[in-house]
């Protein structure tokens, strides 16, 4: 038996529950009206499943103010089973982006930090790199941020910033 496509649309994938023909003119009201971050995961997945651009636009922000928060992780779960075109293309491209932009302002940020410990030490980039046991190339790829050290040398630069600066200030005190 072939049905036409008004009787397909009466159908519905959920047994005993007829699906709502949804036209061009009826968009599908929006999953859920809390922020985006209190959705469950299903509201996360029915959202991909419209075709509202506003509540794509509501993830993205969401997505956008913390790229790896809750929201994040559920689109992350939702994308693992999503077929790889349209809304979830794009939503893993944000994702994506979204990351990388964070990680180089992050390293921005140390790289200043870096930048006040050479500083506040008092000495030259080479003889700073040097006691902290670094090639000079590598100490200025964590300069100029293209580079983030690891946690322990960021303690290794604060210990010999924290030991030239009482040096300096027993100096300047005589």
């Amino acid at each position: 038996m072939t049905l036409s496509a008004d009787a397909r649309d009466t159908f519905s994938d959920t047994p005993g529950r007829p699906r709502q023909a949804a036209g061009p003119a009826q968009r599908r009201p929006p999953v859920d009206d809390r922020p985006v971050e209190f959705w469950p995961t299903s509201s996360i997945r029915a959202a991909l499943d419209t075709d509202d651009l506003t509540v794509w636009q509501r993830i993205v922000v969401a997505i956008k103010r913390d790229p790896y928060g809750r929201t994040a992780r559920q689109v992350e779960e939702v994308l693992e089973t999503a077929p790889p075109y349209g809304v979830s293309k794009a939503l893993q491209e944000v994702l994506v982006r979204t990351r990388a932009h964070l990680e180089a302002n992050e390293c921005a940020e140390v790289a200043r930090h870096v930048r006040l410990l050479l500083e506040r030490s008092g000495l030259g980039e080479q003889e700073f790199a040097s006691r902290i046991g670094l090639p000079t190339a590598t100490f200025a790829a964590y300069l100029d941020g293209s580079q983030c050290p690891s946690a322990s040398l960021m303690i290794r630069m604060r210990r010999l910033s924290d030991r030239f600066a009482k040096i300096h200030d027993a100096r300047t005190r005589r």
